[in-house]
């Protein structure tokens, strides 16, 4: 009879792995109003270079380096930005003429707005000419009906970045605090796919009359 050997296999180790703290849901919320224009971040490096990036690449002046002209804007008020923002990568939003929505800005008219509101809140923004931050449209406990009016709101009474420009804005931001996420609600077609028909915005919300 043939005699078999079984060698021994050396297994993997179990690890244990703890389950993560779940965060409480009820806590405060800043909605932002969501400004369509070109996600773009402004770099301030510790020994004081600056630079510019695009969502998806560092940007450069030039025709085909840029991005609707958002590093030559950086570039040409370097050292105002170093000086209002001081080192860290600021994103935000660039936005204007040519750009998405346009907002009713002409003539090359651009302006740069800041995400994170409470990081910037008490910086002298105005030293620089077009940078600002999202405008803010509440502050709650989480509540997804405060939710729904805002954007209701922001519909029926016109976008806060753009006040005299009479187009349909494109949504909110929520910033959860206590996970630190954000989350965007979008007024045309949230719950589609781009794929998908288009459908009235004031329909949605109840605000066609």
């Amino acid at each position: 009879m043939t005699e078999i050997q079984i060698e021994a296999v050396e297994q993997e180790p179990i690890e244990f792995l703890e389950w993560p703290k779940t965060p409480r849901l009820f806590r405060n919320m800043v909605i932002t109003e969501k400004i369509d224009g070109t996600n773009g971040a402004i770099i301030i490096t510790k020994d004081g270079r600056v630079a510019a990036q695009s969502r998806n690449r560092l940007v450069t002046p030039g025709k085909d380096t840029d991005n609707y002209g958002f590093a030559r804007w950086v570039y040409e008020n370097a050292g105002e930005l170093a000086d209002v923002l001081g080192p860290g990568r600021h994103f935000g939003e660039w936005w204007g003429s040519g750009i998405q929505r346009g907002y009713g800005l002409t003539h090359g008219e651009k302006r740069f707005s800041l995400f994170n509101v409470e990081r910037y809140k008490n910086l002298p923004l105005e030293n620089v000419d077009g940078l600002g931050v999202v405008p803010v449209l509440a502050r709650h406990t989480f509540d997804t009906e405060v939710i729904k009016q805002t954007l209701a709101d922001l519909l029926r009474f016109g976008s806060a970045a753009a006040p005299d420009w009479d187009g349909v804005p494109e949504g909110v931001i929520v910033f959860h605090s206590q996970t630190g996420q954000v989350f965007k609600v979008l007024i045309e077609n949230d719950h589609l796919s781009k794929t998908e028909a288009a459908v009235d915005p004031r329909a949605e919300l109840d605000l066609a009359a």
